[in-house]
């Protein structure tokens, strides 16, 4: 789609050094994506909200190779200031796998040095900040070399793309407030190849919403989101669920176009039960929960029985419960935390987060 042998510098005209940083968030997605096919791409659409404090920052240093190009990924890699061979080599193996897209990459010398706002194995979505930040810092590069990506809705649609060839999730958090990845006819425009924004689609609160990640366990996951995906290729519901996800997208996108909270709140719930079902069903079966997680949704529940608040769950592909609520109750959500929810979780870690504007450049 994006593939552009032209792009190549000019040797007798080198760039200058630089450097490019971005900041992107991670997303917690409503409508859930499990299941994939070809190159990254959907069995069905998902939706999910940006998230504003979950996020990394990626610095893309940049100096022309005047040694020539060996058709090589020049690369030195940082996480959090010290340098790490797994991320190294992954990050090594994905932009090799983007030279058809950006052929200019092994004409230079990179060095990438990034970090998290949260403790990378908290189980809140790292790939999709990661992977987010990385495609920006790739398409600001090209932008700046070439002059390519002048238009915004380029920009962003090429950079949600890129997001997606590293992890399927990070696609959506190129946009602020919530986003569509996948192709629906509820969605104009909407694409398996890159997510597109519908923060302008919904109900003024959910810009205020606010979502509370109470980290279980920072454990790494017994089974990695790669091969849990894999895994509903055999599964026998695999087609009930993808048809189901369809549905629900059409009700959870009209209830947060209306501000309804409680259909919202049900959708939600459903699919954060139904994506831990798809595990315990597949083959070989597993569990990512753990019994405190079972013990903050029945708190969760409970009280929201006893207040009538608003106060909602999701889950990602791990143990750890995402509390959603609007934000005029904040601290009465903040007092239940505190008082309950906390001593559950692994050393009372809480890691505050809110619907947000989306990544900026730095």
């Amino acid at each position: 789609m994006y593939e552009n042998p032209r792009l190549i510098l000019d040797s007798s005209n080198p760039p200058e050094p630089g450097s490019i940083t971005w900041r992107s968030p991670s997303n917690i997605a409503l409508i859930k994506y499990w299941g994939k096919y070809g190159q990254q791409l959907p069995q069905n659409p998902s939706l999910s909200l940006t998230l504003a404090s979950s996020c990394t920052d990626t610095m893309l240093e940049y100096a022309f190779k005047e040694e020539g190009d060996n058709g090589k990924i020049d690369l030195e890699f940082f996480f959090h200031a010290e340098p790490n061979e797994a991320f190294q080599a992954k990050t090594q193996a994905f932009l090799e796998s983007l030279l058809p897209l950006f052929p200019f990459l092994k004409q230079l010398k990179l060095t990438i040095q990034t970090g998290n706002s949260f403790p990378h194995s908290a189980g809140i979505a790292s790939s999709a900040s990661g992977m987010s930040a990385l495609a920006l810092c790739l398409c600001s590069l090209e932008d700046a070399l070439f002059g390519t990506l002048q238009d915004a809705g380029a920009f962003d649609r090429k950079a949600s793309y890129i997001a997606r060839l590293g992890s399927g999730s990070a696609c959506r958090s190129i946009f602020s407030h919530a986003a569509v990845w996948g192709e629906t006819p509820l969605v104009a425009g909407s694409s398996n190849e890159f997510a597109v924004p519908v923060g302008d689609q919904v109900h003024e609160m959910f810009k205020d919403f606010h979502d509370d990640i109470l980290i279980v366990s920072q454990d790494e996951k017994t089974v990695s989101s790669r091969d849990g995906h894999a895994l509903m290729d055999g599964n026998p519901y695999a087609e009930a669920r993808y048809a189901q996800a369809r549905q629900r997208l059409g009700a959870l996108l009209d209830a947060m176009r209306t501000g309804d909270l409680a259909t919202f709140g049900k959708i939600v719930e459903d699919e954060a039960m139904t994506l831990h079902a798809l595990m315990m069903c597949s083959n070989p079966s597993y569990t990512l929960m753990r019994p405190n997680t079972l013990a903050i949704l029945e708190k969760i529940r409970a009280y929201r029985a006893e207040t009538s608040h608003p106060v909602y769950f999701t889950m990602d592909a791990g143990p750890n419960v995402h509390l959603l609520y609007p934000g005029d109750i904040v601290h009465e959500v903040r007092a239940f935390i505190e008082d309950e929810l906390k001593e559950l979780c692994e050393d009372g870690y809480v890691q505050q987060d809110w619907v947000g504007e989306g990544p900026e450049e730095l």
